[in-house]
């Protein structure tokens, strides 16, 4: 998976030093995540975001992105033993995703939303310092998932960025009936909602 990631990457920089039209780079940044239906709330599991992209200008304003990232997701409780909470849970879910972005640009900002795909990577799952993941009636997660991406990107000069942007599952990761991770009289299961924060920086110069 992370010589494919590469050899991805690779062929992503050489769009955006030979296509005409195109531009590109790489960027990396912090994920903050939860799971809708696993009972617990907060953006409290951290993760890596990190890949490259490649644009495609279509006008003075608009454009399209598409990224090859390494994301990390996942649930965490933590104990609170104030509160007579004993219980601690980790939920880790590894991702190689794809978005395609169209972007339109306002001043010295930027607006972007777009749908990507998730190929899994890898998953972890652990209650009370047992693991569960590996158990051979464990629930998995879905080999491959789809999101929705909205996010906002600030431009500092011509080679760096930085963008917020929000990935919620649009389709369930885990589809077992006692979870009820949708929204009011959605569909049963459990969801990946991540906010991400993350730096751009493109190579080369604008075309």
């Amino acid at each position: 998976m992370k010589r494919n990631l590469l050899v991805l990457l690779f062929v992503f920089i050489a769009f955006s030093l030979f296509g005409q039209g195109f531009t590109g780079g790489i960027t990396a940044g912090l994920v903050g995540s939860q799971v809708g239906g696993d009972g617990y709330s907060g953006y409290n599991k951290a993760g890596i975001f990190a890949g490259g992209w490649v644009g495609y200008g279509l006008s003075e304003h608009s454009s399209f992105l598409m990224e090859v990232t390494y994301f990390q997701k996942g649930s965490r409780h933590n104990p609170d033993y104030d509160k007579g909470d004993y219980d601690s849970y980790i939920f880790r879910t590894n991702y190689i995703e794809i978005p395609v972005l169209y972007q339109y640009k306002l001043k010295w900002f930027i607006m972007e939303g777009g749908p990507s795909m998730g190929v899994s990577a890898g998953y972890y799952e652990e209650f009370n310092g047992d693991e569960l993941s590996d158990d051979p009636d464990y629930d998995r997660p879905a080999r491959v998932t789809l999101q929705a991406n909205l996010g906002i990107r600030f431009l500092f000069n011509d080679a760096f960025s930085f963008t917020m942007r929000i990935n919620y599952s649009t389709f369930n990761i885990r589809h077992d009936k006692n979870y009820d991770g949708g929204w009011s009289g959605g569909p049963k299961g459990q969801f990946n909602n991540a906010l991400v924060a993350a730096l751009y920086y493109r190579i080369g110069k604008s075309k």
